[in-house]
């Protein structure tokens, strides 16, 4: 025993690793020609670094035979890529099979598949024999030694299926998914418990086949057949398995400080994550998450808006892992049963909405936080105690026009939200999201009116208050077909909206519009200008309001309390009255014409006349 603890313990996570060289290599697009060939060269390479080649040229170098004490996780992953090869190799043998453009060597290919598939459980039962004299050694962990059983396991069991005898598979492959499911419940790390439960959907429509095939009841229930098969061959199929599953406990007690995922939850419901590479983008969140809020109750104002880019930057990777999944999932679906299909897609894609809504959520909340960061900046610089004869400071002109942009971002976040499926599908959610949409679109006009007024460019601007005015009424209306607000009873509540935001917002744009008319008439009609001879134009202002009054410009300027000139009045000059001459106009002289002689009738025959008075001639 002394001999034994001195020995390097081995690790050898089987099913971590075949996992992480199928996603990477291919079989996430079922492209087992690349993943073959990657395990060639990466046999090659082990072969190589642990000197279990042949030789060169003609002399022949036996191999060293491989012992418990000799033996490390090189060797190991050896013995697993050699068999994930052979196996690889059986499944593109199988699906060459398939084509139509193949069908006159379909037996033969089928044939060397099953040869090929063969040799990939010898070489997974030399691993398990390994496996197991490590444990005995109290080298290998059980947790290890198990994943090792559910490999072999799987494998024996997809080749008695594919030689239809489903009452073996059914037992072997009943037996992994029931040592996968006690291995999920006692993981110590959430990558491990979604290692598992990936392992276990995969294997769970060929257990729905192969009941169906046997004609069994409630074919479709596999947790109560998983159930019944393990009580009857768990045993024979996994020596000690309750013995190896004791120690996993207690190995699994004494591990602490392992990183795990909170759970996830939407509208009360825990979000399914099944896979290993989610949970560690979702861990990075999940720290990001953490920090941020230290942050926050720091108050400190400096790294208020910087701490959002580490948790941006790992939901963006989050995003891109689940995106990929589902890309994965659309392309490989056909192959899969259609409940296990539809199941495990539903999964995917709703993960992935999640993980959008995230996205977004954070994103409008550090853009808001922009927002209220320069206008809180731009109200300092106002209010701060000014000398006597100072002037008012007036506003950057680059403030208005950069919350404008900011806005223009939330509004593009919020319209992505609100395409969201699981937005769409909660109608509460959908309504505050479009309520949102509406306040956004109303603050958004009023900066962008504010943006007007420096440029003179008054009618803009009161148009500009008018639109922000009907998203206003139209915010209130759709907060009014929801009973609750789901986002402001969410954590964390990333765009908060109350009644008295409106009410602020609505003075706000009163205000505006009182001020940019008073700036409007000054600008136009406020100071007179009368040109002798030219009569006053009214500004386009009260071309609006006074369209048919005639308005006394002087009367309303003198009631302005600004003076108004009168026209100076010159005296004319006293002219002589002149004696007026009759003119007598000479008369005209009468000229007689003549009249103008009636033309003569030509004469007319007899006949020619009698017949003219038939057809109508005088």
């Amino acid at each position: 025993m002394s001999n034994d603890a001195a020995k390097p313990v081995v690790v050898f996570a089987a099913l971590q690793i075949a996992n992480e060289q199928r996603s990477a290599y291919g079989l996430r697009y079922n492209d087992f020609t690349r993943y073959r060939k990657h395990c060639a060269n990466r046999t090659h390479r082990l072969r190589s670094t642990l000197k279990m080649t042949h030789g060169k040229g003609r002399d022949f170098k036996k191999l060293p035979q491989i012992t418990t004490e000799n033996i490390k996780d090189l060797h190991l992953q050896l013995l697993l890529l050699e068999s994930e090869r052979a196996w690889a190799y059986s499944q593109d043998l199988t699906t060459q099979s398939m084509q139509p453009s193949n069908s006159v060597h379909a037996s033969t290919l089928r044939h060397s598949a099953t040869g090929r598939f063969r040799r990939a459980i010898h070489w997974a039962a030399q691993l398990l024999s390994h496996a197991q004299a490590l444990h005995a050694s109290h080298r290998l962990s059980s947790e290890h030694l198990l994943q090792v059983y559910v490999y072999t396991l799987i494998l024996n069991g997809r080749l008695l299926r594919s030689k239809d005898d489903f009452e073996e598979a059914l037992a072997q492959l009943g037996v992994a998914r029931g040592v996968l499911d006690v291995l999920a419940d006692k993981a110590s790390t959430s990558r491990a418990q979604a290692l598992y439960v990936l392992f276990g959907d995969e294997i769970g429509p060929e257990i729905r086949y192969c009941a169906h095939e046997m004609g069994r009841q409630r074919a479709y229930d596999v947790d109560v057949i998983v159930k019944e098969v393990t009580k009857l061959s768990r045993e024979g199929l996994v020596p000690g398995c309750d013995e190896l599953l004791k120690d996993l406990h207690q190995e699994g007690g004494a591990v602490e400080g392992r990183k795990r995922l909170a759970e996830l939850n939407w509208e009360g419901q825990p979000v399914p994550v099944r896979n290993p590479e989610l949970v560690d983008v979702l861990l990075k969140v999940q720290e990001a998450e953490a920090r941020l809020d230290g942050e926050k109750k720091e108050k400190s104002s400096k790294k208020g808006v910087a701490a959002y880019d580490a948790i941006l930057s790992a939901l963006s990777d989050a995003e891109e892992v689940a995106r990929k999944l589902v890309e994965a999932q659309q392309f490989t679906g056909s192959s899969m049963s259609g409940a296990i299909a539809g199941q495990v897609g539903r999964d995917i894609q709703f993960v992935h909405a999640y993980i959008v809504y995230q996205l977004l959520s954070r994103r409008i909340q550090r853009d808001l936080l922009l927002v209220s960061a320069l206008l809180s900046t731009s109200r300092a610089g106002q209010t701060a105690p000014k000398k006597a004869g100072q002037k008012t400071e007036q506003v950057d002109g680059r403030l208005y026009p950069a919350v404008v942009k900011l806005f223009d971002t939330v509004l593009q976040s919020l319209d992505q939200m609100r395409t969201l499926s699981i937005v769409d599908d909660s109608p509460d959610l959908a309504s505050s999201v479009e309520a949102r949409i509406s306040y956004t679109k109303a603050r958004r006009c009023l900066f962008l009116a504010r943006c007007y007024a420096p440029a003179k460019k008054y009618p803009e601007a009161l148009t500009l208050i008018q639109h922000a005015n009907i998203h206003v009424r139209e915010t209130l209306s759709s907060l009014s077909l929801s009973a609750s607000d789901p986002i402001n009873t969410s954590k964390p509540t990333y765009f908060p909206l109350d009644p008295a935001d409106l009410k602020h917002l609505e003075s706000e744009l009163s205000a505006d519009s009182h001020a940019f008319k008073r700036a409007w008439f000054a600008y136009n009609g406020g100071t007179l200008k009368v040109v002798d001879g030219q009569k006053f134009e009214k500004p386009l202002f009260f071309n609006i309001a006074l369209n048919y009054v005639e308005l006394d410009m002087d009367r309303l300027a003198m009631r302005a309390g600004k003076e108004v000139e009168q026209p100076k009045v010159e005296a004319a000059p006293v002219v002589a009255p002149q004696p007026v001459k009759q003119v007598v106009a000479p008369k005209a002289k009468v000229e007689v014409r003549s009249e103008t002689p009636e033309p003569a009738a030509p004469a007319r025959s007899g006949l020619s006349s009698l017949l003219g008075g038939w057809w109508g001639r005088s």
